[in-house]
């Protein structure tokens, strides 16, 4: 899996657990739970995480540095617990060096330590010191608050932190038999005891930077133990803990530089394109052939040396030549590439990694609206485990998910899709086979405005979502899932009209609800997908309520937006239903009831969509309008609102569409200001690569 962290697991200095079972049922064959971190470490695998054991030698610079967080489980010398029995449970001097200054470079470090440290025989103390964090040889009790009324089984208190959510939806956690710790200034507390306690009000878990690493150490180890790490919400807490540990992300590498010869056949491939732009008409035609003609002959030019490079769309790339060749003999009246269209089969070659030149006359949907000559460079994206879902669960043929290499002007806009009806042809084709989406793009536009989102609305992220936010690659594969999923829901389901219906004639809230409808089913499926173990689909639950929360309501004009409508209604429900809160300027999430809650207003609108199968049209339009009216409030002009007697009762159905105000549910307070906000960094997404 890419862009998932990659854990270590320290076991070749004397820990009291190990993350192979097996060793655990030699280490304690009556009760090998109490010695086992293996389903701990099934949690991580199931979150995508590499999972390995360090099983003998030192700890070194090199071998942390293959791996994003490294974990040591509560060492110990015998006397006192059953061991793994290897190594010395005390690290020297020169391995402490290398854990401090793999985390200062960025490396993660998670410690387990334990009631009464100083009698296991470890030092523990010492390399927590390099990180300002004390461990107290102590035992806390509480009896007023304890699990299952074992007074040492102690339940910690949650503390607020600032700007990050540790412990989103991990907000119960019992330690059994802890010490306490004394953090180092700057430490978030995670947990600390009751005031009831003994002693009272101390810290159990922190998590703090160093350098550009992250440490996180609690005073217990049981809790994620296989007999303890099913109780309350310990495998949550443990999930976000590695994940917020782990190095940051960084960009991917860049793919190797292209050949310098082909590279300069792109370029001039490029400027051809660009200087027959100023010269077409808005249809695509031009009326200067003679200025046209050599510089579309530069373009076949271009074409035709860069071709051997696609060895695998030959025959499209003979089919663009073929064209140009037809549209220059023809005069350059409106372009004709339907023969060229109907030889390429990206759907046909979904191959990770596969790359083609497309040249097309197109206009770029969000982006150049007229009929221009365009030349892109895209790469399919289509990794293993996508394609195993596509083929076994969500069948979609014509699902092609892409990337930018290169492009002319017209992809120099806010257009993140390749669609062939696009394309300049002489009639329809009788049926599409294929719709390519730029996921880098998306990504990318999704990130950019979710971060600055979260931080203008001070929304603290859980560890999960915040590294979404920070990695490109993670963030790409995750839209390639929801495009995936939500691309097929169009043609499932109940249906009282063609779901693609964008060129019907219908009021702007239809299209809002058919979007949304989508995108309420890929989340459910993401649901899932996450109880079965697809680490992405996690990802996608926060992808979709982000992007529809804080970049669909803000972006494009208020001129029939129906993907911003359908973001204001998500909101709007949420809010309603007080699973999202705007309070002191700080926007918060309930991040345990919003699957119920977005599958709450999946259901209203799903029966909206049954019930319309036994409706007219109009009674249809009008139960629609009401269902986004009673979340979302209406124009206060507005005739809709008004009721069926309010609207014109002849000439349907033009005149009752062009009575829907251009901005029938304009924005609200909340998102008013929201914009005024983060305009500038939706208009700086215009022309986004990842």
């Amino acid at each position: 899996m890419r862009a998932f962290p990659r854990v270590l697991f320290d076991e070749a200095h004397n820990e009291s657990w190990t993350i192979r079972r097996e060793v655990a049922e030699t280490m304690n064959p009556a009760h090998p739970d109490d010695n086992s971190y293996a389903r701990a470490a099934e949690v991580l695998r199931r979150l995508g995480h590499a999972v390995a054991a360090h099983t003998e030698g030192p700890v070194t610079p090199a071998l942390l540095a293959g791996h994003d967080v490294f974990v040591i489980a509560h060492p110990s010398g015998d006397r006192w617990e059953r061991t793994i029995g290897r190594g010395s449970p005390a690290l020297p001097v020169e391995e402490i060096d290398a854990i401090e200054r793999y985390v200062a470079g960025g490396g993660g470090l998670i410690v387990l330590a334990e009631c009464e440290q100083e009698k296991y025989g470890n030092n523990l103390a010492d390399l927590l010191a390099r990180f300002g964090v004390e461990i107290e040889h102590t035992t806390v009790q509480d009896p007023a608050n304890c699990h299952n009324g074992v007074a040492t089984w102690v339940l910690g208190r949650p503390v607020a932190t600032e700007g990050e959510n540790l412990t989103a939806g991990a907000r119960e956690a019992c330690f059994y038999r802890a010490g306490v710790l004394t953090p180092s200034a700057g430490a978030a507390v995670l947990f600390e005891t009751s005031p009831a306690a003994d002693p009272a009000g101390r810290a159990l878990a922190v998590a703090l930077r160093h350098g550009q690493g992250r440490v996180v150490v609690f005073a217990d180890s049981d809790l994620f133990g296989d007999d303890s790490i099913g109780d309350l919400r310990h495998a949550r807490l443990w999930g976000n803990v590695v994940t917020w540990a782990a190095r940051v992300p960084e960009a991917a590498g860049a793919r190797a530089a292209a050949d310098p010869g082909v590279a300069a056949l792109t370029d001039a491939l490029k400027r051809a394109v660009e200087e027959l732009r100023p010269l077409t008409a808005k249809d695509g035609s031009i009326e200067d052939a003679a200025a046209a003609a050599p510089i579309v002959a530069r373009v076949a030019e271009g074409v035709e040396k860069l071709a051997p490079n696609y060895p695998h769309d030959a025959e499209y790339l003979a089919a663009v030549l073929a064209d140009l060749r037809k549209w220059e003999a023809e005069g350059f009246g409106k372009p004709d590439f339907l023969d060229s269209l109907n030889a390429f089969h990206p759907d046909a070659q979904r191959v990770d990694g596969l790359e083609h030149l497309v040249v097309f006359p197109m206009y770029t949907q969000n982006g150049n609206p007229d009929r221009d000559l365009e030349a892109v460079w895209i790469r399919t994206v289509w990794p293993g485990w996508l394609a195993d879902l596509e083929r076994e669960r969500y069948d979609n043929p014509m699902f092609v998910p892409i990337e930018f290499v290169d492009f002319t002007a017209g992809y120099d806009t806010n257009s993140a899709v390749l669609f062939p009806e696009t394309v300049a042809v002489r009639e329809v084709p009788p049926r599409f086979t294929w719709g390519a989406i730029f996921c880098d793009r998306e990504a990318a536009r999704f990130r950019a405005v979710s971060r600055a989102a979260a931080e203008t609305l001070k929304l603290a992220l859980p560890p999960d979502a915040a590294r979404l936010l920070d990695s490109q690659e993670l963030a790409q594969d995750t839209f390639v899932l929801w495009d995936l999923v939500h691309d097929r829901t169009h043609s499932h389901g109940d249906l009282p009209f063609d779901p693609f219906m964008i060129k019907q004639r219908m009021p702007y809230w239809l299209y809002s609800l058919e979007e949304l409808r989508c995108d309420l089913t890929a989340f459910g499926e993401a649901v899932k997908l996450e109880e079965e173990g697809v680490p992405h689909a996690r990802y996608v639950q926060y992808a979709i309520l982000f992007d529809r929360l804080f970049r669909f309501p803000i972006t494009g004009d208020r001129v029939r937006n129906y993907d911003g409508l359908g973001g204001q209604l998500l909101f709007a429900y949420l809010h309603r239903n007080d699973i999202v809160r705007w309070t002191d300027n700080r926007l918060a999430v309930d991040w345990d009831r919003v699957a119920d809650g977005v599958a709450d207003l999946r259901g209203e609108v799903e029966k909206l969509y049954r019930d319309g199968i036994d409706r007219s049209k109009l009674a249809h339009w009008l139960a629609a309008h009401q269902l986004v009216a009673a979340y979302v409030a209406p124009h206060p002009a507005s005739v809709w609102h008004q009721g069926v007697e309010a609207l014109p009762v002849e000439g349907f159905p033009k005149a009752v569409v062009d009575a829907v105000l251009p901005d029938e549910f304009p924005l609200s307070m909340f998102y008013e200001a929201l914009r005024r906000k983060l305009s500038g960094v939706v208009e700086a997404t215009k022309g986004i690569r990842g």
